[in-house]
């Protein structure tokens, strides 16, 4: 299935997407490939071929939830860089008072 630039250009818009000349020519290449893939996958006969999750027969294996003593809050706390009144102390992602390194 070839796709147009149009097509490109509206896929780039929905995942706002600023795309050069030669990226939106390379996209509509690359993506025209892979609906062709897409294509031959559908042509494909699995009318015999039964429904599945999983293609392997495992089950999910849990250990069981065992009650253990928690860490202190001397053991939490001993490799952080900093704290303060029992709490650990980060940067502001966005800067702000009180914001040293």
């Amino acid at each position: 299935m070839a796709l147009t630039l149009a097509d490109v250009d509206h896929v780039a818009t929905l995942a706002r997407l600023g795309l050069t000349d030669a990226e939106r020519e390379r996209m509509r290449d690359q993506l025209s490939v892979i609906l062709d893939h897409i294509g031959e996958l559908a042509e494909l006969d699995t009318d015999s071929i039964p429904p599945t999750a999983s293609v392997t027969n495992m089950t999910n294996v849990w250990r069981d939830d065992t009650v253990q003593p928690s860490f202190t809050t001397d053991q939490v706390f001993q490799n952080a860089p900093r704290v303060a009144e029992g709490c650990f102390v980060v940067r502001t992602p966005l800067g702000g008072e009180g914001d040293e390194a």
